[in-house]
């Protein structure tokens, strides 16, 4: 009876100890590499110098994941990306502020070892573009915004700081299909600009798998 009890009960440890690790939470923050060429040759054609085709912004996110198999899993995640440009000129001072809400739904290929993990996967989501504008000697704000669509593949690592807290690194490569906040009969305006971006990110943060 001992001899069949042990390994039962040992058994019922490691199922428990998996179904633990069902679920993660991630947050985390990072810089992207943004090329927006449309936006690139409005700003230089209007309100500054020869720009690069790269420009860093800003990147928040948070995200679930829940494992649907022994290698798979699903993940949910909220990101918000932030980004600005700004020019001082004799007629007074250009700043444009937009920021890229970005909800996505993947599917991750997840590797396990002791005290960390890797994961590549991909997804899409909405993406919902918010514009700000302020003109050279204009005291008002002009805003825009659109709706579109983005496409995500992702590298991530997670080792392990205690039992179920681990530091979190990832990278990402993303193409956002945005097109024009708003349509409008002045050529010069940012409305007529298409969106449409391709990044690159890395992030760092904090996962919890419980």
């Amino acid at each position: 009876m001992k001899k069949i009890f042990i390994p039962f009960i040992a058994i019922i440890i490691s199922f428990m100890s998996f179904a633990q690790k069902q679920n993660e939470v991630r947050a985390s923050m990072g810089i992207d590499f943004v090329s927006v060429p449309d936006l690139k040759d409005y700003l230089e054609r209007n309100y500054t110098d020869v720009l690069s085709d790269f420009s860093s912004a800003v990147n928040f996110s948070g995200s679930y994941g829940r494992m649907i198999g022994e290698t798979s899993q699903l993940e949910l995640e909220l990101g918000y990306l932030l980004n600005s440009y700004n020019e001082s000129s004799v007629g007074g001072n250009y700043d444009l502020t937009y920021s890229l809400l970005m909800p996505s739904l993947l599917y991750n290929y997840v590797i396990d070892g002791k005290g960390y993990n890797f994961k590549f996967g991909g997804g899409a989501g909405l993406r919902l573009l918010s514009i700000t504008e302020k003109l050279p000697a204009d005291p008002n704000d002009y805003n825009y915004s659109s709706f579109g669509f983005g496409f995500i593949l992702r590298g991530v690592g997670n080792t392990a700081l205690s039992q179920d807290v681990f530091a979190h690194i990832g990278a990402d490569v993303r193409y956002d299909v945005i097109g024009k906040p708003e349509e409008t009969t002045d050529t010069n305006s940012i409305g007529n600009v298409n969106f449409s971006s391709l990044s690159f990110g890395i992030r760092l943060g904090i996962s919890y798998q419980f």
